[in-house]
């Protein structure tokens, strides 16, 4: 039945829109700049819309739909189908919020201006596309259409070793999208499927599938699509290149959003749609939370380049959403409920969280000409607002009580300790470790004796400043007040677990 509330075709698309407004009609530098955060923050205040009207009480799971046949009259038939659910609602707030920050750090941008904010709008069309899509075909496509200006944000735009940091990208994501179309094919060709509906392979199961292909291959081809989006040991290694040679703002978007499409997938499709094959496997997605979540950030500790030092912090951190995942080892029940909810409020605060770090890594970079950790000290005195919210981050990611990190790393530990109690502790010791890296990364940056040659350095300018107290908010609302979003994610969680039960 074809239905159309048409938000969520305009928080998609509108990015996308402004890019080629900015490619066909505007002129000048400066004006492509206003047109771009215009567009960026008519999108922000779209996804708040769509996060405000998203109703926890509803009886019907996904809302705001969008559907009407897109592909039919051939061998098979794919439908536009867009809506949201607890799991969604948020990461699109997510995407705007930070898609407005990115504009926003790329104010300096001065070279080939009218391609790099198309670039980084179309960019953004892509991510909210994966999170608003309800169609395998349409979710593949917006998956596929990140990587185009991902690659040339990076290749053009980034510095040091920029085209091979740009190619292992492409070429790890390639992978990656090779192994989830051999899994959509094989769900659609499945007994009893033909058909690419997320919505209905959530509620029939996906179980079909392994009559056609024994042993639960099927999950494990999504699985390393998303294990290397996310990423996890060992298809981690694209991520700190990826991070060392992006211009500042494309950093936000890669850690804030890009990571979470990998999070994201294991909780709608891996989760959601092989909840029986994730209960199977749960002890081994434990082990390799785990093991990435310590190996990460042992080598965290040894890194002298600031934006290398966040990138493996992210790695680590990004294994708590498997430790949360593991959860489902108890098969069902309140405390699975707590894990995974635990693990998709990771996606958010992570987002924010990294998200600020790479702003203020980026402001410090501008102002020093440097990341090399040695180089630096004594910057609180020049720049105390770049400082604050870089303590913040930073406090925020060691997990600080009254910060939005330790909201969903307290659900993760609670969720997955009950399930499996010596792996959780293990994995609890990473945060320790993060405390060490991150206290000693901020009093190296921050603190000490005052060096002479960073006489001259100023703090962040109003447009510099903006983005960072947008993120300090929400790092602290959320922080403060947790059932803004625990609520929303607690209610696209529990279908998942009641289906798992």
């Amino acid at each position: 039945m074809d239905t159309f509330d048409g938000m969520l075709t305009a928080v998609v698309f509108l990015p996308l829109v402004g890019a080629l407004v900015i490619v066909a009609v505007v002129r000048g530098d400066r004006n492509i700049r206003l047109t771009a955060a215009a567009v960026a923050l008519a999108d922000l205040v779209l996804a708040i819309i769509v996060f405000a009207r998203f109703d926890t009480d509803a009886s019907e799971r996904f809302q705001l739909i969008d559907r009407f046949d897109w592909i039919s009259g051939t061998a098979f038939t794919a439908q536009y189908q867009m809506g949201v659910d607890g799991l969604s609602a948020p990461l699109i707030l997510l995407t705007g919020l930070l898609g407005f920050c990115a504009v926003l750090a790329s104010w300096k941008i001065g070279m080939r201006v009218r391609e790099y904010f198309a670039w980084l709008l179309l960019l953004q069309t892509a991510v909210m596309g994966v999170f608003a899509s309800l169609d395998f075909i349409l979710f593949f496509v917006f998956w596929e259409l990140e990587l185009l200006p991902m690659y040339f944000l990076i290749s053009i735009w980034g510095s040091g070793r920029r085209q091979y940091s740009a190619m292992k990208f492409l070429v790890f994501t390639f992978l990656g999208s090779a192994f989830m179309l051999v899994g959509i094919l094989a769900l659609f060709l499945a007994p009893n499927i033909g058909h690419f509906d997320m919505i209905k392979l959530a509620e029939e199961g996906a179980g079909a599938a392994r009559t056609i292909i024994p042993l639960g291959v099927v999950f494990w081809f999504f699985f390393v699509a998303f294990a290397i989006k996310l990423p996890l040991l060992p298809v981690h290694t694209w991520l700190p290149d990826a991070h060392t040679d992006a211009p500042t703002a494309v950093s936000v978007m890669l850690a804030g959003v890009l990571l979470k499409m990998g999070g994201y997938g294991l909780l709608r499709i891996s989760v959601g749609m092989f909840s029986g094959l994730v209960i199977d496997y749960a002890l081994v997605l434990t082990i390799l939370a785990v093991i990435t979540i310590l190996y990460a950030a042992v080598v965290t500790v040894r890194q002298t380049d600031l934006k290398r030092l966040i990138a493996y912090s992210s790695v680590s951190h990004m294994g708590l959403v498997l430790l949360g995942i593991g959860s489902v080892g108890l098969v069902g029940g309140s405390f699975t409920t707590i894990g995974l909810t635990g693990a998709a409020m990771q996606l958010f605060t992570h987002g924010t969280i990294a998200g600020l770090l790479f702003l203020a890594v980026g402001l410090i970079y501008d102002k020093t000409h440097t990341r090399y950790i040695p180089d630096l000290g004594g910057l609180a005195n020049r720049m105390p607002f770049i400082a604050v919210a870089f303590i913040i981050a930073g406090l925020a990611s060691l997990g600080l009580p009254g910060l939005s990190g330790f909201v969903s790393e307290i659900l993760v530990f609670f969720g997955s300790f009950k399930a499996y109690p010596w792996l959780t502790a293990f994995g609890a010791f990473g945060i320790v470790l993060t405390a060490g890296y991150i206290l000693w990364m901020v009093e190296r940056v921050l603190f000490g004796p005052q060096r002479d040659r960073f006489a001259h350095i100023t703090d962040s300018s109003i447009i510099e400043a903006v983005p960072l107290v947008l993120l300090v908010i929400s790092i602290v609302v959320v922080g403060v007040y947790p059932a803004f979003l625990t609520d929303v994610f607690k209610a696209g969680i529990e279908p998942i677990v009641a289906m798992m039960s």
